[in-house]
């Protein structure tokens, strides 16, 4: 249920609807818009209230939210949402926001110098896993604690924001502590414990498409997060596995604009996990721009033949170098920049 608020209301109106929502038990979800201001009340027991809020002052109307995901849904929010990130990025406004580098940190050497070829080229943030979650038990498993540090050092060296994934629940304090946008990986998707806990914490949080996982359930993974609290949820679709062998995945750009027309969460793509082959990334990652989405995430590596995980999908630097001024050109015509 969502309480759409008058223009003209008081403050003393305004906090007395806020102490009410408090006193019933529920906690007031507030989305103040260009045009209005809405309250929104969840939980299966919020309507049974609605006669005691249709009479309160300063409550203009009353309205349920149709779709399962409330707080995702566009019925709570009209305006697109737009995660500021720090004081240099936001994602979600006019411009198209450029995360990239290796799939994982494996040396000081190799982060720092990645890192430092893909500032150059344009990169917004810079991604690179500590923690990797992989299919065999055999393989590279991440640097850990070690992999955080050095990119803490990234950060504070080339004063570049940083992307990394947080796979359990004690690792979120650690990851908090270095990482700019806590990353949700695919097979975390319905790990409900951990999108409550990364949803009481106030950093943006990446939240990926599972490789089965349905749009429905998707927002539902974003409604767990904000449910909490933490509104600040970037969307990132990244392949589903349908019959097609001759790519990694099935990159879904379908999946953008259905995503834009209900929900108002911003939307990146990953091409480099979507196609899984090297040469077809800088095209999907084009084609996931022109379909609307708010930016991308590639995975770049100086010698991709040496990667310890995701080498076949890493592209060259100099190959990152040309995608962005394909983009530059790109997003002219689109009416975005970059």
């Amino acid at each position: 249920m969502i309480l759409v608020i008058k223009n003209d209301i008081t403050q003393q109106q305004y906090n007395h609807i806020l102490e009410k929502i408090k006193e019933l038990g529920f906690i007031p979800h507030i989305s103040k818009g260009v045009k209005k201001t809405i309250i929104g009340l969840i939980g299966e027991q919020a309507e049974k209230y609605k006669e005691i809020f249709e009479a309160m002052d300063g409550v203009e109307h009353i309205s349920e939210i149709e779709k399962p995901f409330k707080l995702a849904s566009r019925e709570f929010k009209e305006e697109n949402s737009v995660i500021k990130i720090n004081d240099k990025v936001e994602i979600g406004g006019k411009k198209i926001v450029v995360i990239a580098g290796p799939c994982a940190v494996e040396s000081k050497e190799q982060i720092f110098k990645i890192s430092q070829e893909l500032k150059k080229s344009g990169a917004d943030l810079i991604r690179g896993g500590a923690y990797k979650p992989r299919t065999s038990p055999y393989t590279f498993q991440g640097m850990g604690e070690e992999g955080l540090k050095l990119l803490k050092e990234v950060k504070d060296t080339l004063g570049i924001g940083v992307v990394t994934e947080v796979m359990s629940i004690d690792q979120i304090e650690k990851v908090a502590d270095c990482a700019d946008i806590l990353q949700i990986g695919a097979r975390n998707v319905q790990n409900f414990d951990l999108l409550k806990e990364v949803g009481k914490i106030r950093k943006p949080i990446l939240l990926k498409r599972g490789m089965a996982t349905t749009i429905k359930e998707w927002l539902m993974s974003a409604e767990y997060i904000m449910s909490e609290g933490n509104y600040n949820v970037i969307l990132c679709e990244r392949g589903i596995r349908t019959f097609e062998d001759s790519t990694r995945f099935t990159l879904d750009l379908n999946a953008i604009p259905v995503v834009k027309s209900l929900s108002h969460l911003p939307i990146i793509v990953d091409p480099s996990h979507g196609i899984g082959i090297r040469n077809f990334v800088p095209t999907m990652a084009k084609a996931a721009i022109v379909a609307g989405a708010d930016g991308i995430i590639v995975e770049v590596h100086h010698k991709p033949e040496e990667a310890l995980s995701d080498g076949p999908q890493s592209i060259l630097p100099q190959q990152f170098d040309q995608l962005m001024k394909d983009l530059r050109k790109l997003v002219e015509v689109i009416g975005r920049n970059i």
